[in-house]
């Protein structure tokens, strides 16, 4: 192999390591940001002032103002905090509860298996939004309730990503040798098992984001998940839509930040998924 083509994967995963750090660190500002939200805001978010509802963008109102006269910037920024850590918080949940699930159905197998796989196949037969439509609705609105609702549908995917995983770990030569020389069940699950399943599990979940972010924003747009005046970017949306056509710009503001909150967290997960791929190594 002549060098051109050697230095060609070396240039390749040079690039990829830039990519991380790059939208690593916009979701990182993204979350940071986020936690510190109400000192970023320069208005308060839910002070009402009539005599400026509606006002055209602005330098005095970036985003102009909503019809209560609240100023948009601010309750977009205030907003992320709701939207992007019960995000974050859910998209951990299902992780969590799905690998626990995944693992112990792949190394047990018989009836608890079967029992735990049925069970994961009866949340899958149903449309997942749709489904946590009715389980949010079932259980009644707020943000606490719409992450519920959203994890109750999305855990199984997990489950069978790390089932999966774990059988074909189990049924390697390596762990045969680790059982035969007398480790306990926990010790292969934790040392040998869950390192070797990471991967494919992290990627996932870090694709799961921006999924998860829309379908907590689409929950509160039909008005099961946060409610006004709490400021999320979905219930924003939901409030001020009968203003689109009039006034876009309330509706735009809450709009624009949830697109590119999206689009940092996919493309953080492609790059992720890209850099764990077994191809990239060689």
């Amino acid at each position: 192999m002549d060098k051109s083509a050697r230095r060609k994967p070396k240039k390749q995963k040079n690039h990829l390591k830039k990519r991380f750090f790059i939208f690593a660190t916009l979701a990182l500002i993204l979350v940071v940001g986020s936690y510190f939200s109400e000192r970023l805001c320069p208005y308060d978010p839910y002070e009402q002032n009539l005599s400026i509802a509606k006002a055209s963008p602005s330098l005095a109102h970036p985003f102009g103002t909503d019809r209560y006269g609240r100023d948009m910037l601010s309750r977009v920024i205030v907003g992320s905090k709701t939207s992007i850590y019960s995000t974050l918080l859910l998209v951990v949940g299902i992780t969590v509860i799905g690998t626990i699930v995944g693992i112990i159905c792949g190394w047990n197998g018989k009836k608890l298996d079967t029992i735990l796989m049925r069970i994961s196949d009866i949340f899958l037969a149903f449309p997942g939004l749709v489904f946590a439509l009715a389980v949010a609705a079932v259980m009644g609105g707020g943000v606490q309730n719409a992450v519920i609702a959203l994890g109750a549908i999305s855990w199984p995917k997990y489950a069978r990503i790390a089932r999966s995983q774990t059988l074909a770990q189990k049924e390697s030569l390596y762990m045969r040798a680790a059982i035969l020389s007398g480790c306990s069940t926990g010790k292969l699950i934790l040392k040998h098992i869950l390192p070797n399943i990471t991967g494919p599990i992290l990627v996932t979940a870090m694709l799961d984001i921006g999924t998860m972010m829309m379908e907590l924003a689409g929950l509160s747009f039909l008005g099961l998940g946060a409610k006004p005046p709490v400021a999320e970017w979905g219930s924003m949306m939901s409030d001020t839509r009968n203003l689109l056509t009039t006034h876009p710009w309330v509706t735009f503001a809450p709009g624009i930040a949830i697109f590119l909150s999206v689009m940092v967290f996919n493309l953080l997960g492609d790059t992720v998924r890209d850099l764990l791929d077994p191809r990239n190594e060689r």
